[in-house]
């Protein structure tokens, strides 16, 4: 009997200290390709003794970091956006093969990170303080912020370098060092940028990465010497990572899930508003917290005429492996994530929505890997679980409303507020709308308003947990502290004992 050659799987492990560092804990996980279905490496799973050791080094590292002057923090950050610019195909490739997702989607995912990368270079005026001369008689009073000490991310599968740039491009800007816990489903991005961060001049120790599950995700929440956490993912987790890490003492923003609808007037374009949907629902095979899920007409008219719009343009979407030439949309990023999200289109019709296009009969899902077609649903409203539930994947619904107020009501009665959009050609109606509106980020005939770098991320209600939204300004608001100083250098001639309340004069 002649055996089957072993294969060696590829090993996945920490980054501690500018280097790697292998697993020693003795757990480990699978990463998948969704393209092909098969394993193509193990991922070790850190101990309560590894993260300890992680965030040891950076507590280390911060004592010299914090000292750094602005100028050369900036410099890395040039050096680094630069290498991250030379290699973005590269780093593309990597999620791709191990999220699924296509190499344009990939692409741009690295360009949106980049841009936050460039944000954060320009940390000399953004850490720039306050000051005003003669408060009183002698004394002036500034205000200074300073970094928090060792700060900590926990990001999610589908956005496995731009999510982890949204954290830690500003926070190490700001003077902190950083423990990254990416996704175990992809974590080979995470590695390649501690390595561009330390080709850049980045200090060792600055910059960790340790990898896992919940062991390190607990312990990063609950470790002494971590100031602050940063988390993106699910809305339940987020809550948990909200809950715990407060209850620890720290400073947390968790940002949840979504369910976006995007509204369409009887006024709207009807292509144009066909066009975003079909983008928004279905790029990244639906798997963004910022995909349109629900599509909300205004009147029977306008909801057959984008329904039929719709349904015209998904059989031009080519499925297919994320590196193939042409493919527009990818797999799943597990096979246990694609069969939850087809349980919600085999579930729709008994609870009264129409299936209008079935992903599940697409022919790419007898190929192997993780794949589902796109699915389309109309006829949905609030109670089932197509409409209530973040799908996280390629299925679109279709609500029916009559008015405009109804479909304002619809979505502020939604437990998420991550974003939302509107398509109309009337500016009346659109002011209106994000003034009424109760998300986020709004989009005006635009169906993904991710904000630009220099403005901040996050959503409202059950959206996001903390004070804070993700990068941008609020992002160096989240990852320093400020502090005032009153200062007044003594004249002998007008020193005196005074025991009352300091009062200007």
């Amino acid at each position: 009997m002649v055996k089957e050659p072993q294969v060696t799987l590829k090993r996945v492990s920490h980054w501690i200290g500018g280097r790697v560092v292998e697993g020693r804990s003795g757990r480990s996980g699978p990463v998948w390709n969704p393209a092909t279905g098969e394993q193509q490496a193990v991922v070790d799973f850190a101990s309560v003794e590894e993260v300890d050791q992680a965030v040891a080094v950076a507590k280390e590292a911060f004592k010299s970091w914090r000292q750094t002057p602005l100028s050369r923090r900036a410099e890395i950050m040039f050096r680094f956006r630069e290498l991250l610019d030379q290699n973005r195909r590269r780093l593309a490739e990597l999620i791709v093969l191990e999220h699924g997702k296509t190499l344009a989607d990939a692409l741009g995912e690295v360009a949106r990170g980049l841009e936050n990368v460039e944000f954060a270079a320009g940390i000399p005026h953004l850490l720039k303080g306050s000051f005003s001369e003669q408060v009183s008689r002698g004394v002036d009073v500034y205000q200074i912020r300073q970094p928090l000490g060792v700060v900590a991310g926990i990001t999610p599968f589908n956005f496995p370098a731009m999510v982890p740039m949204w954290m830690f491009a500003n926070a190490i800007a700001c003077g902190n060092t950083f423990v990254l816990k990416p996704s175990e489903k992809d974590p080979s991005p995470s590695l390649f940028l501690a390595e561009l961060l330390k080709e850049a001049g980045l200090p060792d120790g600055v910059f960790n990465v340790v990898q896992g599950d919940k062991v390190a995700v607990d312990r990063l929440l609950e470790h002494p010497d971590i100031k602050a956490i940063s988390f993106v993912g699910s809305t339940p987790t987020a809550k948990y990572i909200y809950e715990t890490g407060t209850k620890n003492g720290k400073r947390v923003q968790a940002l949840g899930g979504a369910k976006n609808h995007m509204v369409v007037l009887p006024d709207a374009d009807i292509g144009m508003a066909a066009d975003a949907a079909v983008s928004a629902a279905y790029g990244s095979a639906g798997e963004r917290c910022m995909a349109i899920s629900v599509v909300v007409a205004v009147g029977d008219n306008t909801a057959e005429a984008l329904i039929a719009a719709i349904k015209e343009r998904l059989p031009k979407i080519k499925v297919g492996p994320g590196l193939e030439e042409g493919v527009e949309m990818g797999p799943l990023v597990t096979r246990e994530h694609r069969d939850k999200v087809a349980s919600y289109i085999e579930n729709a019709p008994k609870e009264g929505a129409t299936v209008v296009v079935d992903g599940r009969q697409d022919p790419i899902t007898k190929r192997e890997g993780f794949f589902l077609g796109v699915s389309l649903l109309d006829h949905v409203k609030p109670g089932m679980r197509c409409y209530d539930e973040e799908i996280f994947g390629p299925v679109l619904s279709v609500v029916r409303v009559k008015t405009y107020e109804e479909a304002v009501r619809l979505i502020n009665e939604h437990p998420y507020g991550n974003g939302t959009a509107i398509f109309t050609r009337d500016g009346g109606a659109a002011r209106q709308f994000q003034f009424d509106v109760e998300a986020g980020m709004v989009g005006i005939n635009v169906p993904i308003p991710v904000p630009v770098a220099y403005y901040s991320f996050g959503g409202w209600k059950a959206s996001l947990f903390g004070d804070l939204h993700m990068y941008g300004p609020e992002g160096v608001q989240f990852y320093t502290r400020a502090k005032v100083v009153t200062s007044r250098w003594p004249d002998p001639s007008t020193s005196r004992v005074d025991l009352g309340f300091p009062q200007v004069r």
